[in-house]
């Protein structure tokens, strides 16, 4: 503000988001672009803010970056750390910090960006020097002064807002920060224990450039918060009301046979065949339990993707060959393994994805669900051509060109289910279209991960 003319604060306040008033008679600049910002709505103050942080030509001192960073990020929900589960944080790093220490202007970058290096005076030495001269010499030059508990406690992020803490963890195991993939595995594989203790952990959350990008996130929120709704299995988008709002009560109008809606309560254990079965019997007052066994088979996978084949509807065989060998390789435990839900329902709008714009969730219902013992989910998806290229899929893909944007909606789709919780795994549809490859990949990756999250026939 103070480097421009009134004629320039009009542009100034364009550049930032803010209203632009009429200058008033004997008005200051600063009274003027006070009244400009008063006349800001309350939920404009973020993108504002976000401008500001983002001026190039005018960067903000340390401090007062961080203040606009922490009022931004105060209402994210990240885990909570606590001062102890920090320093043991900082001393797992102890072993490694030489190799941050090799990334030189890197490691600057990492501290520059999130802590208050040159004007914060609580940090002066007898002899005058700030926080950068010390670590410069108690930290690079003479490396074993200071511990990394030490570095951490002088930064301030030992009691940093938690939003800030978990930003800076994220950014150290980067490849902005660390480009060497097996590096950054060496510190998640330090960094994660402690971190777990406090219900968190440093997640994969997607790949830049080749490296793996991490982020920190909850491992108790979906123990602690089981599914209140399941919709799967939809021939059409549901047809969804919300009879009473106080209570979350959601109604599914139309034809019941259209959209399957779970609605019991799943505990611990998932949601097992078995109880599927059970509600499908009690839902649609079957007696005999094989009966009912076959027609819920038969109705799971009637909702599988098909196409028009010379005029007949046919299945992909992907799809089939996944959804088919899941039952038939563990038909014997069935009854005590979680059931394998087709087209489940992660998001929903009622509005269309042009209507609603850059707000719009790319990834509305996954391919097929699993509901694991531990509140795990488990995301299994199919990913034929449509998930990275662009053509009519009335002429079979034929005429398929690959398509970044197409792919670029995929890879986000995925980041936000693995931020939201769930974890994801993906086959081509090469490796599934035929039936005894199929059976064998599929053998080996069920056994694989039954044993990675403890699943075992109750």
């Amino acid at each position: 503000m103070a480097g421009h003319t009134h004629g320039e604060l009009d542009a100034a306040c364009e550049r930032l988001g803010l209203p632009v008033l009429a200058r008033e008679e004997g008005a200051t600049k600063r009274k003027r672009f006070e009244r400009c910002f008063a006349a800001l709505p309350d939920d404009g103050l973020p993108a504002v803010a976000e401008r500001i942080l983002g001026l190039e030509d005018r960067p903000l001192d340390a401090k007062t970056r961080n203040v606009i960073q922490d009022g931004l990020w105060a209402g994210q929900q990240v885990p909570e750390i606590s001062v102890r589960i920090r320093r043991e944080i900082a001393s797992a790093l102890e072993p490694r910090l030489q190799d941050l220490i090799e990334q030189g202007d890197r490691f600057w970058m990492l501290l520059d960006r999130f802590w208050v290096l040159d004007t914060d005076l609580s940090f002066l030495l007898n002899d005058g020097r700030g926080l950068r001269a010390q670590i410069d010499q108690h930290v690079f030059r003479n490396p074993g002064d200071w511990t990394v508990v030490e570095l951490f406690e002088r930064l301030g992020a030992l009691k940093a807002d938690h939003p800030r803490f978990a930003r800076f963890l994220s950014t150290l195991v980067s490849a902005d920060v660390v480009p060497d993939v097996r590096l950054q595995w060496r510190l998640i594989e330090i960094l994660n224990p402690p971190l777990q203790d406090a219900g968190a952990e440093l997640r994969e959350t997607g790949v830049a450039e080749g490296y793996p990008v991490f982020t920190m996130v909850s491992t108790r929120a979906r123990r602690s918060r089981p599914p209140r709704a399941l919709i799967f299995a939809t021939l059409s988008k549901p047809d969804i009301r919300i009879g009473d709002v106080l209570d979350l009560d959601i109604e599914i109008l139309g034809s019941r046979n259209d959209v399957l809606f779970y609605d019991r309560p799943i505990d611990g254990d998932g949601l097992l065949w078995r109880d599927l079965h059970c509600w499908w019997k009690d839902t649609r007052r079957i007696t005999d339990d094989a009966q009912a066994k076959k027609s819920l088979y038969r109705r799971l996978k009637a909702c599988l993707p098909a196409r028009l084949v010379e005029g007949k509807k046919e299945r992909y065989p992907a799809q089939e060959n996944l959804f088919d060998l899941y039952y038939d390789l563990h038909a014997q435990d069935m009854p005590g393994l979680p059931a394998l839900l087709p087209e489940a329902w992660v998001h929903w709008d009622p509005k269309s994805i042009g209507a609603r714009g850059d707000a719009a969730m790319t990834h509305h219902r996954m391919d097929f669900l699993l509901l694991l013992p531990g509140g795990h989910r488990v995301v299994l998806e199919v990913d034929g051509v449509q998930h990275y290229s662009s053509a009519d899929a009335a002429n079979g893909w034929r005429d398929a060109k690959a398509d970044r944007q197409e792919y670029a909606r995929t890879v986000r789709g995925d980041r936000d289910l693995k931020l939201s919780g769930y974890e994801v795994f993906r086959f081509g549809t090469v490796e599934l279209d035929h039936r005894d490859a199929a059976r064998e990949l599929l053998q080996g990756f069920f056994a694989a991960l039954f044993r990675e999250f403890k699943v075992v026939p109750q």
